[in-house]
Order: structure tokens, then sequence, then C-alpha cells
């Protein structure tokens, strides 16, 4: 069972290129871990990774894996920057040469502003589909109006989206049912609010503090099911049957192995219907790249 639900998994890749992370002690993960990291994924069924130009040397560590192991190779998402300075047919070129893969798995706007910019590019996408150069494309969005937009787009077969137990069914759950009848893959991030969940309820951070009352609420479903904040961020995820897949980060093997090893708690509705009821009223305070 939890290979199956590991393979619902993709791996993010943002920390073995960058700082990243608001529980992030250590700075970026070194080349070495970041190998190991990539091993024990490979090895326990996580067979996608999440990437970008934009996390810093995180393409060369995966490169670096597949030419340390080349009969391993991950199957990729990366993704195109906002502002292109060369046509996309000779960027996707350059990626599959940096990360050592004749295909890409999937090529995401990384933005809604990129996917907007871009809106004339099409065309060439879908001869980079039919030249089997990329399989899927798609977009990282952050919110529902962006997500509509999207949804309308017949070429868009992967929509990534933020989801978790702030960012939850009670936010998402319409829109993503809209996705799935349209025939669109969806992809979520954040199970973890970059660790935010595993902060103390009593750290002065800032973002903490406006989020106190909603992480007491998590801590108290926790005790009273007896369950991690792991076990239930994850299982709330990857259980939903409308969620296709679900990427996570982490800084440490060890991370990687709690996560893994959280996959294997199965979540009853008595507690996906109290997460469900957790309302988060400022939604800025969802989105990571808007925190002090």
């Amino acid at each position: 069972m939890s290979k199956i639900l590991n393979s619902k998994l993709i791996l993010g890749t943002v920390q073995m290129g960058l700082p990243y992370g608001i529980n992030n002690t250590t700075g970026k993960v070194s080349l070495e871990d970041s190998l190991e990291i990539l091993e024990y994924a490979f090895e326990s069924g996580i067979k996608t990774i999440d990437t970008a130009e934009a996390y810093g040397n995180a393409h060369k560590v995966i490169a670096e894996f597949h030419k340390k192991f080349p009969a391993k190779r991950f199957e990729i998402i990366t993704k195109l920057p906002s502002q292109l300075e060369t046509g996309i047919i000779k960027k996707v070129d350059n990626y599959l040469d940096e990360l050592k893969v004749d295909r890409l798995h999937a090529l995401l706007f990384h933005s809604f502003l990129s996917y907007k910019n871009n809106s004339s590019n099409f065309d060439v996408l879908r001869k980079l589909k039919s030249d089997k150069k990329i399989k899927y494309i798609g977009v990282s969005v952050y919110t529902n109006s962006e997500m509509e937009e999207v949804i309308l787009n017949k070429d868009i077969d992967i929509i990534q989206l933020p989801y978790n137990l702030f960012d939850n069914n009670n936010l998402r759950g319409n829109i993503i049912k809209k996705a799935k009848s349209k025939g669109k893959m969806i992809h979520t991030r954040s199970a973890l609010l970059q660790g935010l969940f595993f902060k103390d309820v009593n750290d002065q951070n800032d973002t903490l503090l406006k989020l106190k009352n909603e992480l007491v609420l998590l801590s108290d479903i926790c005790k009273t099911h007896d369950v991690s904040i792991s076990e239930l961020a994850l299982s709330y995820c990857l259980q939903q049957n409308t969620i296709d897949n679900v990427l996570i980060g982490v800084d440490s093997i060890n991370q990687l192995k709690d996560n893994i090893k959280s996959v294997n708690y199965k979540i009853n509705q008595e507690t996906i219907n109290e997460v469900n009821e957790i309302k988060v009223k400022n939604l800025e305070l969802l989105n990571p790249s808007l925190w002090q």
C-alpha cells in the first residue's frame, strides 16, 4: 500500500538549490545529502520530481544524480520563468541537456503571470509535445480565480495549486472538482505549508502569530486522534480522490523517511470533517511568497 501511495508523491527540489522554508534552520541541502535523498526517494517508489530554473542549481543536482545512477531516471517536472530570454524550444533543449533526460514529464508555467505572458507560445508547446520532448503542459497557480481561467484552456494538462490543512477542501474542493470534470490532472503543493505546521504555536514569528488559533485547532485534532502533524497533513492530501499527485519538499533524509512513514496513516472521515471546519479568513496568510 505504501509504495502505491509513495508513487502519488512528487519530491520537490527547491531545498536542493536554495535555502527555503519557514522551518528550515540548516540552509540549502548539500549535494551529498541531496543525492542521498534522491536515491532513497527513488528506491521508495517516488519516481517524479519537481524542479524549476528558478531553484538555484537544482537542475545540476538532478543531473549529478542521473550521472551517478544512470539506471535510475526520474520523471521530471520543471517550470518556465515569467520572462523568457530565449525561445521555448531552445529553453527546453537546454533543460533536457541540463537534467540529463530525453523528455520532460511536464513543463509548467511557474506562475499565472508566466502563463499569461506566454499565451502566444502554445503552438510551440504543442510541437514540443508532438516531438516527444515534453509529455504534459501545466500551470502553477495560487488562487481559485487563476484556476478558473486556466481550466478553460484545453492545452493545459496539469494544474498545480496549494492544498493543505488550512488551504483545505473548504477553499479548494469545488474548483478542483470542476478542473477534474474538464480532464485536468491535479498536483498539489504546500502540503506542510513550508514547515509552518511543525513550528511551536508559541513562536513569535509574525505569520505564526496570525495563524495561532488555527494552529491550536490542528494541535487539538492531533491529540484527539493520536496522530502526528505529518501523518495528518500528508494523509489529508493523499487520500483525496480528486488529487492525482502531492508535492513534498524535505531538508534531510530523516525528514523524507518520516514523511514516507506518515504515508501509511489512514485518515478517517471524522478527522477530515474537523479539518474542513478550519477556515482561515485572511487568505494571504496561506501564500508563503507574501510572508515577511
